[in-house]
């Protein structure tokens, strides 16, 4: 096993990959979210946070996979995989179990664990093995996950082959958000590519991309108006989701990079920590409460997005999260 150090997003892979990665970009390694996160650092304004992640590359999974110690789980895995292009698709779920199987090998253990130290992530292990125990499962999870329904169902739509589809996984830190919000820096119901829109919750995003009930504060603001974002409406949403300092899997699949399909969403980022669920009080939110606050942080949120929209010179789709004042992006991707 090699650390591969092309990109502040750094990932470890395979030795017997490395000769097979060697001649190729750090992009061929990873899905667009990794990709995105490392081009973004040192690129956004100095005021703009970007979570510590580290990347673990396509091939992983295989790896591991064929490793001795998961001989039993790859069998098992081949004979499903039989069953399913036999069209039973009972075996999609019966596949996703058996991932969840899988034993770390020790040495790719060993340099995840380098890796996300010296790039100042903590650990789970140092904690407890339980807490890495934890941290493991959230990966397998992931890995999973190519293996939902809805993803596999989509694929099979587009006529894709499933086979090809390879999950890279994005570590992150989790920063343990007041708002988390999605921007859209062309407004999607007008088309008006001068005007920013963008959703605004209270805690985690997930209460916001999820199938959460109730609605998220929108507003939009003007590209040559900043200063000026005007509320379109104001938030219901009864339940905040709020976690302590923890690590999130991001799912990086590279089918969700690929022309005329839509992968965003059908694969699964795990968190490492059950959430919390908060019973929402708005009348005591300065979101609410505050004009001053809430001009500012949705002014902040606007410039966020416009600023990236430039650095990649297209619209974007932005989620990020909101911290003590200070704007947090998580991933962007082209606005669709």
């Amino acid at each position: 096993f090699r650390i591969n150090q092309e990109t502040n997003c750094c990932c470890w892979i395979p030795s017997l990959l490395a000769l097979h990665f060697r001649v190729l970009t750090f992009c061929c390694q990873v899905g667009a979210k990794s990709r995105n996160i490392a081009y973004l650092k040192g690129k956004v304004p100095s005021w703009v946070g970007i979570p510590t992640s580290v990347a673990i590359p396509f091939g992983t999974f295989e790896k591991i996979l064929s490793d001795e110690t998961n001989k039993e789980v790859a069998q098992n895995i081949q004979m499903l995989k039989g069953r399913l292009a036999q069209e039973d698709f009972s075996a999609l779920g019966e596949i996703r179990k058996t991932v969840l199987n899988l034993t770390a090998p020790t040495q790719p253990v060993k340099e995840l664990k380098e890796k996300m130290l010296s790039s100042g992530m903590p650990w789970p292990g140092d904690e407890s093995d339980h807490r890495w125990e934890q941290a493991w499962m959230a990966i397998k999870k992931v890995w999973a996950s190519k293996w939902n329904e809805r993803a596999y169902f989509s694929t099979r739509k587009v006529k894709l082959d499933h086979e090809y589809l390879s999950m890279a996984v994005l570590v992150q830190e989790i920063v343990n958000a007041d708002y988390a919000f999605v921007i859209h820096t062309t407004n999607p119901s007008s088309g008006d590519s001068s005007e920013i829109y963008a959703e605004v919750v209270k805690g985690l995003g997930e209460t916001l991309v999820g199938a959460y009930p109730g609605r998220a504060m929108s507003f939009v603001c003007k590209k040559d108006d900043l200063d000026s974002p005007k509320v379109l409406g104001y938030p219901s949403k009864p339940i905040g989701l709020f976690i302590k300092r923890s690590i999130i899997f991001r799912s990086d699949s590279n089918g969700e990079d690929l022309e005329g399909y839509a992968g965003a969403g059908l694969y699964d980022s795990v968190p490492m920590d059950v959430e919390d669920e908060v019973v929402l009080d708005y009348t005591t939110d300065p979101l609410i409460t505050d004009s001053g606050f809430r001009n500012s942080i949705l002014s902040s949120i606007a410039r966020a997005g416009h600023a990236i929209e430039e650095l990649y010179g297209s619209p974007q789709d932005v989620e990020g999260v909101v911290k003590d004042g200070k704007i947090y992006v998580v991933q962007t991707r082209p606005q669709m």
